[in-house]
């Protein structure tokens, strides 16, 4: 009977297991900032599909809210670079790691504080409460600040050979 450690099994229970060990060392392509790197690109992936903007004007005329998606704006941008940073997170040299966490990060923060600016610009033009922020610009904005803590960590932690 053959033993096999941890970071050697099959299928996800090996994937779990690299994961684990790739936290503390680095080993094969996991690195210690590949599971903010996964949670911070699924955050921005999803974020692309809920709705980013709630406006209220409409709900007197209409009867509901109109909602803004992400898809129908800046969401497709944070879709695409919410692949680049879960890519990211399957690539073992540090500095490539390090900008496949950093530059979504910040392209992503920028974009949500740039719609917080317009939400509250929109706001202040019309009855106050016309423009809610959705679910999606929240989850996008959680996701950059994820991956920009993740890029700070790996760069100050990860060692440079």
């Amino acid at each position: 009977m053959t033993t096999t450690s941890a970071v050697e099994q099959k299928g996800l229970a090996g994937v779990y297991a690299r994961l684990k060990a790739g936290k503390a060392h680095g080993w094969g392509v996991f690195h210690m900032g590949s599971w903010p790197m996964m949670i911070g690109g699924m955050m921005m992936i999803i974020s692309a599909f809920l709705p980013w903007v709630y406006v209220t004007l409409t709900q007197e005329i209409i009867g509901e809210a109109f909602v803004l998606r992400g898809t129908d704006g800046p969401g497709v941008m944070t879709l695409a670079v919410g692949c680049l940073s879960f890519a990211g997170a399957f690539i073992p040299w540090r500095r490539l790691a390090i900008a496949h966490a950093a530059v979504p990060g910040l392209l992503v923060a920028g974009i949500c504080l740039l719609q917080a600016w317009n939400l509250l610009a929109g706001n202040m033009n019309t009855q106050w409460g016309s423009f809610l922020p959705g679910m999606g610009l929240v989850l996008a904005a959680g996701g950059a600040v994820v991956l920009t803590k993740a890029s700070w960590t790996m760069y100050k932690r990860w060692p440079v050979t």
